[in-house]
């Protein structure tokens, strides 16, 4: 195959094979104010050095939380990294061009995917955990997939519409392919309305999520869910926040069937919105049809410990009536970012974590609260609330104008996220602008 452009003859050819006349017509699709119209405005070339020079100048211009304390989270956090995660994970044998199909030349990549679900089923309490998938939302389709795939026919979905915005725009994307109907239940002050997702289930239903803490930063109560859902032979599956998983009931103990979540705040940075890594864990009868794929523990012909790619349940592996999926790859090195950060904080570390981001949420909101601010729901929350302000665009403006990035703008409120780098002089601060004086 030549990776050259084609030369005319060629292209017509091609739009004569597909009935076109013009490549103008191929794209009809595609809106003209998308498309460009004259030559690109590109500069003379450079040489390294003034690329260098420019390329510094065009950095400076962007504006990063090692700037500005930043409030904003809404699925992303600007969580503290350790000094030595940075380092190690520069390094060159964490690298890995493809998937490790050949064990003997991968033990250290296939080792650490182990320990990374190792890890995710101890803070899950799930008995079982995947290589990691693209992100929380994918993870989160995936697992309303298994679930309508795995129940004889069922293909309802029932889910609130307090799940984060971008994961319920993903599993309708995946919805578009039959397998699955998604049926949105909207929250009640901020909550999923748990009654009406409990009435919505019916023979048909194949699964009912939820997001714990949800996308407003609420705790959510699934208990009634969890009964109602196990009831009806269904399956439980909840999105969580993995630091809050330090303080808060586990999906296992909640009776989850399958957890997922997003890993950004293990260790990775906020990387402009990606790459990020979704976790999934689930029961172990379900291993096998778990979409992605799982590193197992074995032991080779000297008797040593070993490490294999075990189950690998998408297409390329097995026959296709059997996949359930055919989604591909993993973030791996997003994955061992955070195991390092498990690894580094340790338990006591995570928990001291969790409840420094829920300490200063808890004085945020008190400091609001003397300046005459209010939340929008009076509700439980981990880290992260809204609070009402008449022009959230103008308020982030105000806030950007005075050194401080400001919160995901909601329907007449703020959503505010503390992690564990703020600061009481930052709150305050923050209170300040947002309050008026």
């Amino acid at each position: 195959m030549k990776y050259t452009p084609n030369p005319q003859s060629v292209v017509e050819e091609m739009l004569q094979t597909i009935g076109l006349k013009s490549l103008d017509e191929l794209f009809s699709d595609i809106k003209a104010e998308v498309k460009v119209q004259n030559a690109l405005n590109l500069s003379e070339g450079m040489g390294e050095m003034e690329i260098r020079r420019r390329m510094k100048d065009l950095a400076a211009r962007n504006l990063t939380t090692e700037d500005y304390p930043c409030f904003l989270g809404a699925g992303a956090y600007d969580h503290y990294i350790p000094a030595a995660l940075e380092q190690l994970l520069l390094r060159s044998e964490f690298y890995t061009a493809y998937t490790p199909y050949q064990p003997e030349i991968s033990q250290g990549i296939l080792q650490s995917i182990f320990e990374y679900q190792t890890m995710i089923c101890k803070l899950t309490g799930m008995e079982v955990a995947n290589a990691s998938m693209y992100d929380g939302g994918s993870a989160l389709a995936e697992a309303c997939n298994l679930a309508c795939t795995s129940s004889k026919g069922r293909k309802k979905v029932i889910i609130s519409d307090t799940v984060h915005p971008e994961y319920l725009d993903i599993l309708k994307a995946y919805s578009l392919s039959g397998r699955m109907e998604v049926v949105l239940i909207p929250g009640k002050d901020g909550a999923a309305d748990i009654d009406t997702m409990i009435k919505a289930i019916d023979s048909e239903t194949a699964c009912a999520v939820i997001q714990q803490p949800n996308f407003y930063g609420i705790l959510e109560e699934a208990e009634a869910l969890e009964k109602a859902v196990h009831e009806n032979k269904s399956m439980f599956i909840m999105a969580v926040e993995p630091i809050s998983l330090a303080l808060l009931k586990s999906p296992a103990e909640w009776g989850a069937d399958i957890a997922v979540g997003e890993g950004q705040p293990l260790g990775n940075s906020l990387s402009m919105g990606g790459p990020y890594l979704g976790f999934f864990a689930a029961r172990k009868d379900l291993m096998r049809k778990i979409p992605g794929r799982i590193v197992g523990q074995t032991k080779d012909l000297d008797g040593k410990r070993a490490y294999v790619l075990t189950l690998q349940a998408r297409e390329q592996h097995i026959r296709r009536e059997k996949a359930g999926s055919n989604i591909c790859s993993n973030e791996a090195l997003c994955a061992l970012a955070a195991s390092m950060y498990l690894t580094f904080v340790g338990e006591k570390g995570l928990k001291d974590i969790a409840v420094r981001c829920h300490q200063l949420a808890v004085y945020a909101q008190q400091q609001l609260e003397q300046v005459g601010m209010k939340l929008k729901f009076n509700k439980p929350y981990f880290m992260e609330f809204a609070v009402k302000v008449n022009d959230p665009g103008a308020a982030n403006r105000k806030l950007l104008e005075n050194g401080i990035i400001g919160g995901y703008e909601l329907d007449g409120a703020l959503l505010l996220a503390f992690t564990e780098k703020r600061t009481r002089e930052e709150i305050d601060q923050l209170v300040a602008v947002l309050g008026g004086k």
